[in-house]
């Protein structure tokens, strides 16, 4: 009809439709990263509202058990917050009165406790400091600007628990309606597959990254207040939420600290350096393997190459979101590929 190819024709609005889908994807970049977290929260709630609807009597809805784990965990949030919270805001407040204190010792490197080659190399970067000290100055009005916006990103922190809220109420009748309206553009077993790959995935990836932040808050806490490092619930406080970020988190983890210990007067550079490389082992191979053994089964340097893509893509998000995005496509690939071999091992009828 009109000289048109029907074939070529269903090829170029499938094209369209897929360059559309990436175009509207990207429009809604920010809430589909919004409801990612949701999610990811959802599944990290969802073993505690199971332990607690167990408890509840027979016939009691499922709503009274998720209204308990959320008081509970206001409370607890309440609790963390006057326990650990003052005395970190209590350090950070001394960290930045001695801030004068610090400059001053950077301007005579030679009495600071840090490695010859460090201490031989700032004042080349002093001096670099000094030079471009305006175009530095002209950044400080952005800078305020994007502290404000990250203010006002502070309402997702309530709008993901009610998100997240939902998700745990709903989720058997969302995956059911997830299953029935793409089953009839994925096969019902094989889609089935997928989800409950996933299911396991989410779960156990977001379980391990929160296991893993307690374990380097309570490792670095006690190591540095026993070796009397400054600061020490401060930097593990700071070293405990980059945990969340593949690969570039715990490394600026151990930048920030050895620099503040350094700079604060520490003379045990060397012990908290031997204690970052051996715990760094210990949880990259002890305990996020142990962790992790069933759900994010990705090759090490998949990981780094995940992690710098995602931050150029997204940002800080990109880099957090990194791992499930391609441990995501990973099971999808293993389940066509094992749908498309399990035609051929079917045995020849006679």
């Amino acid at each position: 009809m009109l000289g048109l190819d029907r074939r070529a024709a269903r090829i170029t609005w499938t094209v369209l439709f897929v360059l559309l889908l990436f175009v509207l994807l990207y429009l809604l970049w920010h809430t589909i990263v919004v409801f990612v977290i949701a999610v990811l929260f959802a599944y990290l709630l969802s073993p505690i509202v199971d332990l607690a609807d167990r408890f509840l009597p027979a016939g009691t809805s499922r709503t009274a058990a998720l209204a308990i784990v959320y008081v509970l965990l206001i409370g607890l949030l309440a609790v963390l917050g006057i326990v650990i919270g003052t005395r970190v805001a209590a350090q950070a407040a001394a960290l930045a009165a001695k801030a004068p204190d610090v400059l001053s010792r950077l301007a005579t490197p030679g009495e600071l406790p840090l490695p010859q080659p460090v201490r031989d190399a700032l004042p080349s970067i002093l001096q670099q400091i000094q030079e471009h000290s305006a175009q530095l100055l002209s950044y400080i009005p952005k800078a305020g600007l994007q502290v404000l916006s990250a203010a006002g990103n502070l309402i997702y922190a309530v709008i993901v628990p009610i998100l997240s809220f939902f998700f745990l109420k709903d989720g058997r009748r969302v995956f059911s309606a997830t299953v029935y309206v793409l089953s009839d553009y994925v096969p019902k077993p094989m889609l089935e597959d997928i989800l409950a790959d996933l299911h396991l995935l989410l779960g156990q990836y977001i379980r391990a990254l929160v296991i893993l932040s307690a374990a380097t808050f309570i490792f670095y806490g006690m190591f540095f207040a026993l070796l009397g490092v400054p600061y020490a619930i401060l930097l593990a406080s700071v070293a405990a939420p980059l945990e969340f970020i593949p690969m570039i988190g715990p490394l600026a983890a151990a930048i920030i600290i050895v620099l503040v210990a350094g700079l604060g007067g520490s003379e045990h550079l060397l012990a908290i350096l031997v204690f970052l490389g051996a715990y760094r082992l210990f949880q990259d191979y002890v305990l996020q393997p142990h962790l992790m053994s069933s759900g994010t089964e990705l090759h090490p340097l998949a990981i780094i190459f995940g992690a710098f893509a995602g931050g150029a893509v997204a940002g800080v998000m990109g880099t957090f979101l990194s791992v499930p995005a391609m441990a995501t496509l990973r099971i999808v690939y293993r389940r066509l590929r094992k749908s498309r071999q399990e035609p051929r091992l079917a045995p020849t009828p006679p």
